[in-house]
């Protein structure tokens, strides 16, 4: 679908590029052009501030220069060979030098057709241009269930990955199972003592180990399928791996049962044990000492890290011959580089800040661009009932787990809530108002307006209204009309600008802007039992605006009901 800030902003850069080649303007290079949303809509519907950032190389007035700038882009408009996905009413310079844009309503109106056309393609670009991107995210320790920071981690990862496949990217979702180490031994250790304890015998607990109820319940369930006693008859160390072998099988199998109960699907669920089973930590071990990027010390192999960004160098390899995280990590990522993606996404949690710049230090070292590897740190999640923070406590097995969160609040409150703010601030989650059924909450508040734009539907349907494929709708002309068009052609830039940037809250916003746009036009305009041209062009106007909430929701993991 066409994109109009990327018209727009074309549309300034060939200006610029005419207004150079006649001197009008003399620089050979000129800076980015930003197109901006004013905030004053009578300032247009787009503005640039680009003449302001170019008065000190053109030695000149910026409004000068964004007299120069508008006579071009109005001459390319007026050009019979133009070709631009929008119209363009009027260009106006206003202040110090800004250029505002005014969208003629003939355009705005044409979207009605455009958006129903296109049905659930409308909001999808090719800016990816294929490129293969991979993002990875929850990837939970399978030493426990998952928490409310792995639910907010999935809303983000998932609605993320759906931004990019909408914006051309080629797009695989992926859990990194971290199911070797020593965590892993010290699960197993826990469910031994959990399955001696279920047994009557007097076995006391790892001072380390995994306390919460979870293990008792896969004791309970390996006793129960008579298992139980034949793992315990094995040696201990073949018997140790056995038991962290079965819990961790059995914690990621709920795990992903879980994450699809909450509509997310992971294209890979890729094993450390697989890892390690390749020897590919040995190979990129062997990979980084031939590109010369290691050295020993100390008894150890270290990563010469600092060559590449880090505050400082990094251990590989332990004076004991072990490997520290470090290692089987850089495997990891140089797998995936190896399986052909030109991008990682990597969503982290918030004890992960310090571990950005040494993976990045690692793809570097092996020979990738540095931007190829993006991290994003989620934060933490404050569950709030009654005003007051429902503590949590993962060590002394009292955390607040996702299954508890959505079976209270359900997917679509979860998922819409989560993804209110940027995933590297700090989040209040109101339980209270997550389960309200009303105007105040956000989620409802959206979903509210899908399913009233379902009712009309089905009410004009009932009373034999039949609406075409191209209804005409040039007497949509109602400030209120208008303003919800205006608002519904944004979808297709708002969802690209929230995929580039890493933004999915981004759409959450809109979701609640064209929500409030389409009850102010139902409020101020009778969609049924007006002059039938015009009943229709709003019934078409009504029929479009479900498409963009539907496909907006749709895009957040959230459902569109039609009764509510």
């Amino acid at each position: 679908m066409g994109l109009i800030k990327e018209a727009l902003q074309h549309l300034v850069e060939e200006a610029l590029q005419r207004a150079a080649r006649s001197g009008d303007l003399v620089c050979a290079e000129f800076p980015p052009v930003e197109i901006e949303v004013p905030k004053n809509k009578a300032h247009g519907d787009f503005a640039t501030a680009v003449a302001l950032s170019m008065a000190r190389s053109e030695k000149k007035a910026p409004r000068l220069i964004a007299e120069k700038i508008i006579a071009h882009a109005l001459a390319i408009l007026s050009a019979p060979s133009t070709t631009t996905p929008l119209r363009v009413e009027r260009i106006e310079l206003a202040g110090p030098g800004f250029i505002n844009f005014f969208l003629h309503p003939a355009w705005l109106q044409d979207q009605v057709r455009v958006i129903r056309q296109a049905d659930t393609a409308f909001g999808t670009s090719d800016i990816g241009g294929g490129e293969r991107v991979q993002v990875e995210f929850v990837s939970a320790n399978p030493t426990g269930p998952l928490n409310i920071v792995n639910a907010r981690a999935a809303a983000v990862g998932d609605t993320l990955a759906r931004l990019l496949a909408a914006t051309g990217f080629a797009v695989e979702r992926e859990f990194y199972v971290n199911d070797a180490g020593n965590q892993v031994l010290k699960l197993g250790r826990s469910l031994e003592a959990r399955l001696r304890q279920a047994a009557g015998e007097d076995c006391p607990f790892p001072a380390d180990g995994y306390p919460g109820a979870y293990l008792q319940d896969v004791a309970r369930a390996l006793w129960a399928a008579g298992v139980a006693g034949e793992l315990l008859a094995l040696p201990e160390e073949e018997r140790i791996e056995a038991l962290a072998q079965v819990a961790t099988e059995r914690i990621v199998a709920e795990q992903r049962a879980l994450l699809e109960r909450y509509g997310v699907h992971f294209d890979q669920w890729y094993h450390e044990r697989r890892l390690r089973a390749e020897k590919a930590p040995e190979a990129v071990l062997a990979l980084l000492q031939e590109r010369g990027t290691t050295y020993q010390a100390e008894g150890a192999i270290w990563f010469a890290s600092t060559r590449f960004g880090d505050d400082k160098d990094r251990v590989l390899v332990k004076s004991d011959g072990s490997y520290t995280y470090l290692l089987p990590d850089i495997a990891y990522h140089y797998s995936k580089l190896q399986r052909g993606f030109t991008k990682l996404l990597d969503l982290l949690g918030p004890d992960h800040h310090g571990y950005i710049a040494r993976l990045q230090a690692a793809v570097t070292a092996l020979g990738y661009p540095p931007d190829t590897l993006e991290v994003l740190i989620v934060q933490m999640v404050r569950l709030l009932r009654g005003g007051e923070q429902v503590r949590m406590s993962k060590r002394a097995g009292e955390f607040v787990t996702m299954a508890e969160l959505l079976d209270e609040v359900g997917t679509d409150a979860a998922r819409f809530f989560f993804l209110q703010r940027a995933c590297e601030s700090h989040l209040d989650f109101d339980l209270d108002l997550a389960k309200v059924q009303g105007n105040e909450n956000p989620v409802f508040y959206v979903q509210y307006a899908h399913a009233r734009i379902a009712s009309i539907l089905r009410q004009a349907k009932e009373l034999g209204y039949n609406l075409s494929d191209d209804v005409p709708t040039a007497s949509l002309q109602h400030p209120a009309e208008l303003a919800l068009l205006r608002r519904m052609a944004d979808l297709p830039d708002e969802v690209a600008s929230a995929a580039l940037a890493r933004e999915p809250h981004r759409l959450t916003y809109y979701a609640q802007d064209l929500a409030a746009l389409f009850h102010a036009f139902y409020t101020e305009c009778r969609v049924l039992g007006e002059e039938a041209e015009l009943s229709q062009a709003r019934l078409a106007l009504t029929d479009a605006a479900r498409i963009v909430l539907r496909n907006t929701l749709t895009l957040l993991g959230v459902t569109a009901p039609e009764r509510m």
